[in-house]
Order: structure tokens, then sequence, then C-alpha cells
């Protein structure tokens, strides 16, 4: 039986976690013909729904993310039979020499250097990710916007790289009967505290709305190893601490609880590879407000109301718009579910593992 390898030691990392937790089960699920080697924590991976008829092999790995002991750790840990190695992040091991497969979400690093911190990290992306562009076999996009800022700052074979967006899972479309977690009306903003999110323009944006609306703003998300590129989120936060809150990490139920009852969904991020939260609050039924950058518009389309992130006036005009108007509410809450419908994790799944399968067999 011809075997292939998944690294999935990121599972509990936020975006490439939601991946590696939808796509690599249904791949699995979808290639019954292979046995399958994962990578990982086997504490971790047992938590996968992976199929119970499914040849699997756990292989014990520990090494982090961008660390040194991983270029090491993983071309050993990679069985001789296995034909390929497919990582769902693009810092892959120099020491493998078979057959790759790698996933890349985004190009932040080369495409925003101003706004990552420390010059090694930019060198590390832009080595990393040149090195994948001449190893790698397969190179697997989450956006045609990523695709194209692949081609832009990396020098490839376009040929071998494929566009293949990311799906919804199913349960946003079903979030009715939630508790209300939060005591007075919100609006929400779910992602890490990085520089990219545009949170700086947000705060502002909503500190020129206190006394016009009756929302608070909830912020939803890891800030612990992030920095945002001024103090001026928290500065403005400190100041309005019973209308702006920082819930931190909270687990997946209470997640979509905040979800399911925010009056409007919020994301001015300046530079997204895909941009998932728009999609699940879309899923959820809740009106958004998205940056006009990056991936976002090819992701939203039409059902979502449009704002310059770097515009911290033009930011606040549209929150203000669409909380006053019930009918452009309305008109959102019906595209975003029509919109949401449009991507779904059968379709990446099916993209994927026909990628898999056929460089397995070249």
């Amino acid at each position: 039986m011809t075997m292939m390898t998944i690294d999935v030691r990121f599972i509990n990392a936020s975006g490439i976690g939601t991946y590696i937790k939808e796509l690599v089960p249904g791949v699995i699920r979808s290639l019954p013909q292979y046995e399958f080697a994962l990578l990982g924590k086997p504490e971790e991976i047992a938590s996968l729904k992976l199929p119970s008829d499914a040849k699997i092999k756990v292989i014990s790995a520990s090494s982090k993310m961008y660390s040194l002991k991983e270029q090491w750790e993983i071309p050993r840990l990679i069985p001789s039979k296995s034909r390929l190695y497919f990582s769902p992040h693009y810092p892959t091991p120099i020491g493998y020499r078979g057959k790759l497969v790698a996933t890349v979400h985004d190009l932040f690093h080369l495409a925003m250097p101003d706004l990552v911190r420390g010059l090694h990290k930019k060198a590390y992306a832009k080595w990393m990710l040149n090195r994948l562009a001449h190893k790698a076999d397969v190179i697997i996009t989450v956006s045609e916007f990523s695709k194209a800022e692949f081609a832009k700052y990396i020098d490839s074979d376009v040929d071998k790289v494929h566009a293949i967006p990311l799906g919804v899972n199913k349960d946003w479309f079903n979030l009715s009967s939630l508790p209300n977690p939060h005591p007075r009306p919100y609006l929400l903003f779910i992602g890490n505290v990085k520089p990219n999110k545009n949170l700086s323009n947000l705060v502002l944006a909503y500190q020129k709305l206190l006394l016009k609306i009756p929302h608070d703003l909830v912020i939803i998300g890891k800030k612990d190893g992030f920095h945002s590129p001024d103090q001026t989120v928290y500065e403005i936060a400190k100041a309005y601490p019973d209308r702006i809150h920082f819930t931190g990490f909270v687990p997946e139920a209470l997640l979509k609880s905040y979800m399911d009852h925010a009056s409007v969904f919020i994301f001015p991020s300046i530079y997204e590879g895909f941009g998932l939260p728009p999609l699940e609050a879309m899923a959820a039924g809740i009106p958004t407000i998205v940056s006009h950058s990056a991936s976002l518009p090819e992701v939203c389309g039409d059902a979502s109301l449009y704002c310059d992130p770097y515009s911290v006036n033009d930011v606040a005009q549209k929150i203000e718009q669409l909380i006053v108007d019930p009918l452009l509410q309305n008109e959102l809450h019906t595209k975003g579910l029509d919109r949401a419908k449009e991507f779904t994790w059968d379709k990446t799944i099916e993209k994927t593992a026909l990628l898999l399968d056929e460089e397995a067999q070249n």
C-alpha cells in the first residue's frame, strides 16, 4: 500500500489548525487506497475525526514551527517508504529529498515588511519561500490573491501553484438558541491581535461612534506573543473599559455564542491570504463589514459592506451606516448566507486530495 506523510504538528494553531482539522480527515477519507503517516503529538492527533477503517501510522513529533529542531527532526521521522510529504505551512525541512507538497496561506512577511518585527523573520520567510518554489512539486495557496502574491514576490513555476479556497464548517449555519454572552448589543471582531488586523483604526473609528451608537466593541483573539504596531489599541481600550472588551482566546462554544448574537461583524484587516472569519459570520447570518484589501473582495463578493481600512473616518461611517439601516442589514444577511454556501470544505478536500493523489502517483 502506497504511503504519504502529512505534518499535523500545528493542529492547535489558529488558522493553520482549522485548516488541518477540516482538511486532513477528509483527505484520508477520500484516499482509502493510501496508508498515511501523521506527524505530531499523539494526544492531539487523537482529537482529529479520522475514519476508523483508514490505515494510519501516528509518529510522535514535538518540534515547534520555525524552529531549528524541525529541520533535523522531521526528515528523520518521515518513513522511507512514504511517497510524498505534505506540509500545511510553508516552512519545510531542508534535509527532505522526496516529493513535496506544501500550502502557502499568505505572503504577509514579504508584502508587508514594515509590519514584521525582526529582520530575521523577513529573511527566513523569503529564503524558505524561495526554496519552496524550487523544491516543492506542488504548491497550494488558499486564494487566487495569494497565488498572485506568490508569483509577485517569488520567482517560481506558476504551473505548479494551485489556488484551492478554504471552506466554512456547516456548524456555523446552525447557531440558533445559543445563550447571549454579552449584556449589551455589540460589534464583533475575531482574530489574533496582529499588526495586519488593523485594530488601531478599528478602535479609533469606534471611538468616534461612542456617543452615537449603543453598541459595545468585543474583540476576540489571542494577543499573547503578538504586538500591535502601536499602543493605540490598548490605550483607547483602557479609556473605555465598559465599552471595549478584549476577551482573549475563548473556547469554540463561547466563540459561536458571541458570533450568534453580534449585531455586526467587522474585519478591517489590511492583509489576509483568505479571511475565514467573515465567511463564518455570513454563515451565521451576521451582516459584515470588511476592508477592500487583499483577498477579502475575492472571498466576500457582493455580500459585505466594504471600508477603506486606512481611513478611520470611512470605517466609522460604514459601521454607522450599517447599524442604522435595517434594510441593508437584511440584504447582507441574505447575500451573506448565499455567499458562505459557495465555500465548502468538501470542495477543498476534493481538490486537495486530487492533487496529492496525482503527485504521489507520478
